[in-house]
């Protein structure tokens, strides 16, 4: 009786803790940040892309309750096992060992229930991999401890992004809690534009991670990963390197603005770009060919210009092109003399 009141004590408890923790924590998540960490908040960041949508449906829909279940049920399992079979209770122990019915059940219904799981992960892991058509390709370059950003398409050649100094975020007047989330050079990207990311490091392994579009993506030496996303509204979206690289890992921001088409022109004009895409072959520090070729000398090459901006840039070329001049005719072979008659 003893045992029994103080496991239901123990129960009654942290169920008391647990609903305090909860109630504590809702004004911070009803005011949870976009784009970047919120103190006390429950759950994963607010989704920004199609893709983090549908991980947030497959976290929450699906694992939480049945990671749930399977939490509550071994813990009433324990509970009754504690209070049924106590010394007390039970003074005289069973002689059985084992009981095949109740090993069957357990084998079986993980089984199950991981196969349910997976029904649900295949499907998210396939979006992620099925790219739609790109507008636009962002080189991405892991260094110790920046990251380097490329637009082959738009012709911008590469730029360095470092994190902005802890004093640099004050005279901002930027919050202190984006200090080591804030770069002085951000990646810019228009809203609504599907964007490929081909992800590489130049030195040690890297890792491109921001959870409010769902992108985490290793940068591997000597070769090219590839992903997307699309952001569904306007802002400023913060991750980091997720990868430990070295001593200052911790001062590997990434900052990407989501912009309108006006004001992503604008910075591609600031940059020295070029809204109308040129040849890939035309674009300083080139294509996705010259890219991995690059990095890897191995990695079979492509053309990183696609879609409507390559369309674009093929029509623009079929335009203005000056036709190519016709080639002059060879001249005709000059006789040799006839010798002269002796």
């Amino acid at each position: 009786m003893g045992m029994g009141t103080r496991a239901r004590g123990l129960i009654g408890g942290g169920m008391a803790a647990l609903a305090l923790a909860l109630f504590a924590a809702a004004p911070a998540a009803a005011q949870e940040l976009v784009g970047q960490p919120t103190d006390g908040a429950l759950g994963l960041q607010a989704a920004a892309s199609p893709l983090k949508v549908e991980a947030h449906m497959f976290h929450d829909a699906i694992l939480m309750p049945i990671i749930t279940f399977i939490c509550l049920l071994v813990l009433g399992l324990i509970v009754w096992i504690v209070i049924r079979y106590n010394k007390k209770s039970n003074p005289v122990p069973a002689k059985w060992s084992h009981n095949t019915l109740v090993e069957v059940i357990w084998t079986v219904v993980p089984v199950l229930i991981l196969v349910f799981i997976s029904l649900f992960s295949f499907r998210l892991l396939f979006n992620y991999h099925d790219m739609p058509e790109p507008d636009l390709t962002v080189k991405v370059t892991g260094n110790q401890w920046n990251w380097a950003y490329e637009y082959p398409d738009q012709a911008i050649p590469e730029y360095i992004s470092n994190m902005l100094p802890e004093e640099e975020v004050a005279q901002r007047g930027m919050p202190h809690s984006l200090y080591r989330l804030a770069a002085d050079e951000p990646m810019v990207v228009p809203v609504g534009a599907n964007v490929r990311l081909l992800v590489t490091a130049a030195d040690v392994i890297h890792a491109v991670a921001l959870p409010a579009f769902g992108l985490k993506t290793d940068a591997v030496p000597g070769r090219v990963n590839e992903t997307w996303f699309r952001a569904d509204r306007p802002g400023v979206y913060y991750g980091q390197c997720s990868e430990l690289c070295g001593v200052d890992h911790a001062f590997m921001p990434i900052q990407i603005n989501v912009v309108s088409r006006a004001e992503f022109a604008s910075w591609v004009a600031s940059k020295g770009g070029s809204m109308t895409p040129r040849t890939a072959d035309q674009a300083p520090g080139g294509t996705a060919a010259q890219i991995e070729a690059g990095t890897t000398g191995a990695v079979a090459t492509r053309n990183v210009s696609s879609g409507p901006m390559r369309a674009a840039s093929d029509a623009v070329a079929g335009q203005s092109a000056p036709a190519p001049a016709a080639a002059p005719a060879p001249a005709a072979p000059v006789p040799a003399a006839a010798p002269a008659a002796q």
